[in-house]
């Protein structure tokens, strides 16, 4: 049996201010989707990397179970893009929709994405700003590649399954082990008081059919990850992360 991975998205970021002003994410996230899906045969099976943000963002609930989708229909395109593309794998046995909350690791956006963003920023001898602490399910991306290799070789029983580390991680305390790490004195700062929205998904469906799952620790994943961005240094813009142009396109729960 061969495996299709469709991980191609459009949108739904802070790089993109959320979609603000676009009216396409929805089309070109399905005509991605439903162009390769039409090309599936008989012999292939698909893994379609959804989201969390298919519960719908302002009814987010802790760590949401996967019965808790279709409770709303998300309001923005990127999350409405992915709920429909949830509700079709639903009725098809040769496909799996693996629900993305937080990834962290080599390749992502360090320009903007938190844990990377901020292991710069303390590398630099930077403070850490936070618009909001939030808490968040951050998964080690060599942990979710390990777990996508074992679901290539097991019979899916679900349709849909939250890919989620058991432990979730508010922002300030991954600051704190950043600057741990780092050995960065700069400090904290949290913009704005209280707390935003968690956005955590309950991983049982995922652990049942992968069986026991070993997950690097925040601790060692941001140490890792620290070394990774040491050993690439000359290649980074460090003035964008000095600037820091997308910190004020965070999302805040008032």
């Amino acid at each position: 049996m061969t495996t299709v991975i469709h991980c191609a998205a459009v949108g739904g970021s802070r790089l993109t201010a959320y979609d603000a002003g676009k009216a396409d994410v929805v089309e070109q996230n399905l005509r991605m989707y439903f162009n390769v899906a039409r090309c599936l045969k008989p012999h292939q099976r698909l893994i379609y990397f959804g989201s969390g943000a298919e519960y719908a963002r302002p009814h987010y609930q802790p760590k949401m179970g996967e019965c808790f989708f279709d409770s709303h229909v998300p309001a923005d395109a990127y999350g409405f893009a992915k709920y429909s593309i949830s509700q079709h794998i639903g009725r098809k046995e040769n496909m799996l929709d693996l629900r993305i909350f937080g990834l962290y690791g080599p390749g992502e956006d360090y320009r903007y994405k938190f844990i990377s963003n901020a292991i710069v920023k303390a590398l630099l001898g930077l403070p850490i700003t936070i618009a909001q602490n939030v808490v968040f399910d951050y998964l080690y991306i060599a942990d979710f590649v390990r777990l996508v290799e074992k679901l290539l070789d097991c019979d899916w029983p679900y349709r849909h399954m939250n890919i989620t580390p058991t432990q979730s991680a508010d922002l300030v305390s991954l600051a704190e082990i950043i600057n741990e790490v780092t050995g960065n004195k700069a400090g904290i700062t949290v913009l704005n008081p209280g707390w935003n929205t968690e956005y955590t998904g309950d991983n049982r469906k995922l652990l049942e059919v992968v069986g026991p799952f070993d997950f690097t620790s925040y601790r060692e994943g941001i140490r890792e990850l620290a070394v990774y961005y040491q050993s690439v240094w000359d290649s980074l813009d460090l003035d964008v992360v000095r600037a820091d142009p997308f910190l004020d396109k965070c999302i805040v729960t008032r």
